[in-house]
């Protein structure tokens, strides 16, 4: 039967990506969900995007929009935005394709047009199923989500929100744990467990409820999503 898999913020950690889908034993029948923020402070972001767009050739895959992605694509506007991204990891960007940021927002130009089409065509706001819905940071418990507002769907931090009107159970990243653990409480969930950081990748089974988890040494754990309750 199809596994539904969530994987948290790769933050350009390839390593650890290729690493946890193999830990994983990813399927071709499986539905893989990505919560976004693929690039920045880790150091293989052109990596991780050129995986997820073979993935996306090869597989089924929903991949979420972060704050992150957003931040790069507005560093292709102007110089200021361009100097804040990288001051929030888009240094490490550029290194990975081998750019130099002296040209400024220019530069980005010098990014492959595959890799700026799937940022901006593929990559969604939020995905539900029956009982679950994924989004990058938070969502307001008391609004629909198509009506949710981009500072809470990919800037909020999460704040353990209560139950979502609809009843399903909120699965989301963007809030890094340094512990290196996921956040569970029966509503909702934080996997972003750092990566890029001391911490791991982590990947949600949906409904067997394992957490599989990788870092960047290609070390491996899994644990029960339940035993965080």
């Amino acid at each position: 039967m199809p596994r539904l898999l969530v994987i948290g913020d790769i933050h350009g950690c390839l390593t650890a990506f290729r690493t946890l889908l193999d830990f994983a034993g990813l399927q071709s029948d499986d539905v893989l969900v990505t919560l976004g923020d693929y690039v920045d402070r880790g150091p293989d972001s052109k990596g991780v995007i050129e995986q997820l767009i073979k993935l996306d050739a090869s597989h089924r895959l929903i991949a979420l929009r972060g704050n992150h992605e957003i931040m790069m694509l507005f560093a292709r506007d102007n110089e200021a935005d361009f100097q804040r991204w990288l001051g929030i990891g888009g240094d490490a960007v550029l290194a990975s394709y081998g750019i130099n940021a002296a040209r400024g927002p220019k530069s980005l130009s010098e990014i492959p047009a595959s890799q700026w089409l799937f940022m901006t065509s593929k990559l969604l706001a939020y995905y539900e199923t029956e009982t679950h819905f994924f989004v990058h940071a938070n969502a307001d418990p008391d609004v629909d989500l198509a009506e949710q507002k981009d500072s809470t769907l990919y800037w909020k931090r999460f704040d353990f929100p209560g139950r979502h009107q609809s009843g399903k159970v909120m699965v989301c990243g963007h809030s890094s744990q340094k512990s290196g653990l996921p956040i569970v409480t029966e509503h909702a969930m934080c996997i972003d467990t750092w990566a890029c950081g001391t911490g791991w990748l982590s990947c949600l089974d949906v409904d067997a409820g394992i957490i599989y988890q990788a870092n960047q040494n290609e070390e491996t754990r899994r644990f029960m999503a339940d035993d965080f309750l």
